[in-house]
């Protein structure tokens, strides 16, 4: 099977459901989660080589979220052990099973890479030959620094041999959203792969359509621009040729972890298939909506089931 780097945060999520304050006592369930990790093993679960670097903590929460990856069959040669603690996320759950997050960053563990220590994620050495066919980053590693403008410089270095994708994945209750659109030119043209969610879209650019979006980020370069939809589906532009799918049916407990389980899905799909490694140059339209419709059959799994939990391969008759 292909293999697909990965790099970013690992985060304890902490969610409570509407009804989860009780006589002044929040009522809490903790899974891993980091919308890197999230990706990392839905990709590894469907059965693709997810090689993930993160920075692991030895503490509590870190363990956690080492067992889920470990579980997950994600490949960590590329991990560190780190001494701080793990990132916290408070994911709040409404009544329609939408998800709203705080961040706890300070000193914790996903920040401190460093050129030398992201090298060998791309540059090997790849003892089994198993060097990746793609990379994939984003949500809060890319945005807060130091560690963005280390990933960055390794996209940089990485584009000439792999597909890159990036899933900006905006928190702008933690980073503002001025520095989103700072940067948004620049992470466009180190990406051959874009997500946005539909909540991005709208905070990046207010008054674009997705297509709108699409032609923007087309005309810097970016050959694959998706937008997740939510209940709309997803529409994604090849080079500009469009097309949309509709959502997968489910039975809806919360939306933890649905747009890395998408964006898993899809990229698993266009590795397995032959897809990845440049510039997507061979994919076509054909091609490009079987991998959303997988995609999105993914997603609603996950969606399933409570906090990111994406599902294996056997769940869904194979990849």
């Amino acid at each position: 099977m292909p293999t697909i780097a990965v790099v970013g945060e690992v985060v304890a999520d902490a969610v409570l459901p509407p009804d989860g304050i009780v006589d002044g006592a929040a009522h809490l369930t903790v899974h891993p989660g980091g919308g890197p990790a999230n990706f990392a093993v839905a990709v590894s679960r469907l059965g693709t080589t997810a090689r993930f670097a993160g920075r692991l903590s030895t503490g509590a929460l870190g363990d956690l979220c080492r067992a889920k990856l470990e579980g997950s069959n994600v490949d960590l040669s590329a991990s560190e052990a780190a001494t701080e603690p793990a990132t916290l996320a408070i994911a709040r759950i409404d009544d329609s099973g939408a998800a709203a997050y705080e961040f706890y960053t300070e000193g914790t563990a996903d920040w401190a890479w460093t050129d030398e220590s992201l090298a060998p994620l791309v540059d090997g050495p790849f003892p089994n030959d198993d060097r990746p066919v793609a990379i994939h980053t984003g949500t809060l590693a890319l945005a807060l620094q130091p560690s963005g403008l280390v990933i960055e410089n390794l996209l940089t270095r990485a584009r000439s041999r792999l597909t890159t994708s990036i899933d900006p994945n905006l928190r702008t209750m933690l980073v503002p959203i001025e520095t989103y659109r700072a940067v948004i030119d620049r992470w466009a043209g180190l990406s051959d792969i874009i997500r946005l969610s539909e909540d991005d879209l709208e905070q990046l650019w207010p008054h674009r359509s997705p297509e709108q979006a699409a032609a923007h980020l087309h005309a810097l370069g970016v050959p694959l621009v998706v937008v997740s939809l939510g209940a709309g589906g997803a529409f994604a532009s090849l080079r500009g040729e469009q097309v949309r799918v509709p959502i997968a049916p489910t039975d809806l407990v919360d939306t933890v972890g649905a747009g890395d389980s998408f964006h898993g899905g899809m990229m698993h799909h266009l590795a397995v298939a032959g897809e990845l490694g440049g510039r997507l140059d061979h994919l076509d339209l054909a091609a490009l909506t079987a991998a959303l419709q997988f995609a999105s059959r993914v997603s609603a799994i996950n969606c399933s089931r409570a906090g990111a939990n994406p599902p294996w391969a056997r769940e869904l008759g194979g990849g």
